[in-house]
């Protein structure tokens, strides 16, 4: 047994420090293992048949010449899979997605649809197999068309009040000297993270094991122990390495099928999606058709303000995207409307996706903005000063820190924008119109509760064990640093473990809460373990653990607007002759908080832009009315921003610790693309002096404007 003695108070601190990342080694080498990579004896693999039709329902499965292929094991559909519990409220509050309850009816609610799994001994076998499997259908009518004003639209509480209001819209309005009322659209968006979706199932002792992709094993454990109404003590999630999840990688159909296959078989089963199936299977952001209308006196002061959205859900399952929601943060007005409502459809349930609610609705609130500064004669950035709110517009809360302001007089100076002219179409390089633009951003900055365990070893080391997942934040790192503070210690002497269930309950990677809410966990533990170590305590051969749990400090925050805000600024070039728009510069200011990493940080910040970019101008999956699937579901056909639409970006922060949290966190894995599409289109504006309210703004959308479209 020997004592241990941390840091003294001359410790240097680790948090705001630029660190690589600790696994970037590992990740380029290909030492670290994805969850399709890890090894299993007896590993059979599953290939899931998906519906060929949009609506209906299966008449047969002629699954007796596929079982007789070679290497087929089995040949799971809804005659003879194990029935699941969907009576239940999960991690998320809300009920689970029926497309995760597989093979439990004969019904058909979209394309892509799973109707079976067939399970072999290889990969290439399941996959011949399931290719070659016969399903006849009832095909029933479909509709899978999102129209503006959709009869059947309804509201929807997701992880906010559908509707909000007050003073009379109508009246104020009315009494407006400037008024603004225009509609504007954005298109269905997929995650496609670099590594697809993938899940080996199997038990061993009686206990259940699965090796994920995943966002969060807590919520993953949740959720199956549900669907299979197993003890959660009983199952185990492990999720050591993720390539990137969006809001995506939560529980979908591929792992349920594997605990199915695995069950069936007491084997080890692998079940990956193709990126095609992913289109259908991983979830998406929905389209939404948005109306803002806003009221002004001359001076651009606000005093009408309403935001309503309508977006598109699965017959099987409500999801909203919340697009309003940015309204009921950024701007107040005497009478102040939003509401957040959806339309079912034919079509997979949307889920989750970078901002869910905040990038769509700040593109259609910030262009709205931009078009009053227009009417009004003032300068766009003016107009956002003098329209900041003192408190919550909607819950009437103090805001706990509201930098947005500061975010724009530090970015006006750094890019130039006091030199710009306001009126449209007065640049020109060549055959490019150039323009500037510039948005707001804003995202909530919350906690959650979770667990975390510190060890100090005898050697002088100590293991930091959380249930965390790191999608490619950098959040190993990151941690490491916040331990080593709380320790006083230098970073090289903590190990963090992260991504396994049998460490305890844990936020999820997701809402920018993740790192926040594990920091808090993890600096508790560390904190109390430096304590005890600080009074002389022994450590004995297995260490001294000490956990921590923040539930109760989390529940006691006093009620608060606790947000991330941000400027996002634009230079455009649009050529006149092919329509095509090239983002010249980009510049993000931001106040989220303290920093904790200032290299994986930035990071996130630029790819938060510059999927902005991709919004503003490239991505946008369509379906296909006849078959109501998507067109081009791959990366050819799906088209994002790449190195040479991005020649010159920047990111950077102003001081803006939280004084409510304990390391000063805020939440910065969301803010980046938050207004970034507006700023791009209000650049386009700009440059070319015609609105164009729909994203993407494709070449061919500018040229029919150039035509003679007033508005695009």
């Amino acid at each position: 047994m020997t004592a241990l003695t941390t840091g003294t108070a001359a410790h240097a601190p680790a948090v705001g420090t630029g660190r690589t990342r600790i696994e970037g080694r590992d990740k380029v080498t290909g030492a670290a293992r994805y969850a399709a990579e890890v090894p299993f004896d007896g590993l059979a693999h599953g290939w899931l048949v998906l519906s060929t039709v949009a609506r209906g329902r299966i008449l047969a499965l002629d699954t007796d010449p596929v079982l007789a292929m070679p290497g087929v094991l089995a040949v799971l559909d809804h005659r003879n899979a194990p029935r699941l519990n969907t009576d239940y409220t999960g991690l998320m509050g809300t009920r689970p997605d029926p497309t995760c309850a597989v093979f439990q009816h004969d019904r058909v609610p979209h394309l892509g649809w799973p109707v079976a799994l067939v399970v072999a001994e290889t990969s290439e076998q399941a996959r011949e197999a399931a290719e070659a499997l016969v399903v006849q259908y009832e095909q029933e009518p479909h509709d899978i068309e999102l129209r503006a004003e959709h009869p059947d639209a309804y509201p929807v509480d997701g992880h906010m009040p559908a509707v909000t209001g007050k003073g009379d819209l109508d009246a104020r309005l009315a009494a407006s000297a400037v008024v603004v009322d225009a509609e504007y659209t954005t298109p269905e968006e997929h995650h496609n993270p670099m590594e697809p979706h993938a899940a080996t199932a199997r038990w061993e002792d009686g206990r259940l094991e699965v090796i994920d992709s995943n966002q969060g094993v807590t919520w993953v454990v949740g959720e199956l122990a549900n669907l299979f109404s197993l003890d959660p003590a009983s199952v185990r999630v492990r999720s050591e390495h993720v390539g990137g999840g969006f809001g995506s990688k939560g529980v979908r159909p591929h792992q349920v099928a594997a605990v199915m296959a695995a069950t069936a078989l007491q084997r080890p089963v692998r079940v990956v999606l193709t990126r095609r199936q992913m289109f259908s299977l991983a979830g998406y952001r929905s389209p939404t058709t948005q109306r803002v209308r806003l009221g002004a006196d001359a001076d651009g002061r606000l005093r009408a303000l309403e935001h309503r959205s309508v977006s598109l859900t699965s017959t099987v399952h409500e999801f909203v995207e919340p697009s309003a929601g940015v309204a009921r943060v950024m701007y107040d007005a005497d009478a102040h409307h939003t509401a957040n409502r959806v339309v079912r459809l034919d079509v997979p349930t949307p889920t989750w996706m970078r901002a869910p609610g905040e990038a769509p609705g700040s593109f259609a609130l910030e262009a709205a903005l931009d078009e009053l500064a227009e009417k009004c004669g003032i300068d766009p950035i003016e107009l956002r000063l003098r329209n900041e709110p003192e408190r919550g517009p909607v819950s009437g809360l103090p805001f706990a820190g509201r930098n947005l302001a500061a975010c724009f007089r530090e970015g006006a100076r750094r890019f130039g924008w006091a030199d710009r002219d306001r009126r449209p179409g007065q640049r020109r390089d060549g055959r490019w119109l150039l323009g500037t633009g510039t948005a707001a951003a804003s995202f909530p900055s919350g906690a959650a509760p979770s667990t975390a365990t510190a060890t100090a070893h005898p050697d002088g080391t100590f293991t930091v064990r959380i249930s965390a997942a790191d999608i490619g934040t950098g959040a190993r790192t990151a941690l490491s640093l916040v331990a080593a503070d709380a320790l006083q210690v230098p970073p090289e002497r903590v190990r963090v473990r992260i991504g396994d269930s049998d460490f305890g309950p844990a936020m999820i990677a997701g809402g920018s809460m993740g790192t926040r809410s594990w920091s808090w966990a993890v600096q508790a533990a560390a904190g109390e373990l430096r304590e005890r170590l600080a009074l002389g305590a022994d450590i004995p051969s297995e260490g001294i653990t000490v956990r921590s749990d923040t539930t109760q400090a989390i529940g006691s925050l006093t009620p608060a607007e606790r947000h991330s805000f941000g400027a996002q600024f634009a230079e455009v070039a649009v050529d006149v002759t092919t329509g095509e728009v090239r983002v010249r510069r980009m510049l993000g200011i931001f106040a989220a908080g303290r920093i904790v990493n200032p290299l994986t940080a930035r990071n996130q910040f630029l790819g938060g832009m510059i999927w902005g970019i991709s919004m503003a101008l490239h991505e946008e999956a369509v379906r296909d009315r006849a078959s109501g699937g998507p067109v081009g579901a791959d990366l050819a056909g799906y088209h994002v921003a790449t190195h040479a639409d991005v020649p010159r970006i920047e990111a950077d922060w102003i001081d803006d610790p939280d004084p409510d949290d304990p390391v000063g966190i805020k939440g910065i894995g969301e803010i980046g693309i938050v207004g970034a599409a507006a700023a791009v289109a209000n650049a386009v504006w700009h440059a070319t002096g015609v609105r164009h309210r729909s994203l993407p703004i494709r070449p061919d959308r500018v040229l029919s404007a150039a035509a003679g479209a007033p508005d695009a």
